[in-house]
């Protein structure tokens, strides 16, 4: 994948009012499943988006999938993979 990505994620836990930011490895993701591929929207595939990860063998919460998903390269990326 190249240079490894990072971003900034917010974890939600039981209680929304405490939210924990953590650095998120790129190459701590795996088993990414990707939805929504639509071929009548090649090459782009925009409404392609990650529906299951897991990040350091367990599986990512709603949240961090939404704040995953913001990521379009990597969204891209993964679509990329699963097609091909």
């Amino acid at each position: 994948m190249g240079k490894v990505k990072e971003m900034m994620m917010e974890r939600v836990y039981n209680d929304p009012q405490r939210i924990i930011q953590e650095e998120i490895d790129y190459t701590e993701i795996t088993d990414v499943e990707v939805e929504g591929i639509d071929w009548r929207d090649y090459p782009d595939f925009c409404d392609s988006f990650i529906s299951y990860a897991e990040y350091k063998g367990k599986p990512m919460t709603e949240m961090e999938l939404d704040i995953l998903n913001q990521d379009s390269d990597y969204v891209y990326e993964k679509t990329m993979s699963q097609i091909f």
